[in-house]
């Protein structure tokens, strides 16, 4: 899986940081979550999937990259399990 930043502002030694840390919490929430729901489709491969990260409305979404059959069967559990708390 592949994480994308957006920032609103450039990206300092402190943000950076912020933002590896932040993956380090996600990561695990979101395979968890994944292989709940798409283990046999995927077969434990996730490489395909993307997310936007937007740290200035603290929202993570599924990006367009990530194969339309995948987002249509889970993007409204997403949102609720992930993104409960943004926006």
């Amino acid at each position: 899986m592949t994480f994308n930043w957006i920032l609103d502002e450039q990206a300092d030694e402190k943000l950076k940081k912020f933002c590896v840390e932040l993956e380090y919490q996600l990561r695990p929430k979101i395979m968890r979550f994944l292989m709940s729901r798409l283990e046999k489709e995927c077969g434990g491969d996730f490489s395909c999937f993307y997310f936007d990260v937007d740290l200035g409305s603290r929202c993570i979404t599924l990006s367009p990259k990530t194969p339309t059959r995948y987002i249509s069967l889970i993007e409204a559990d997403f949102e609720m399990e992930i993104n409960r708390n943004c926006c």
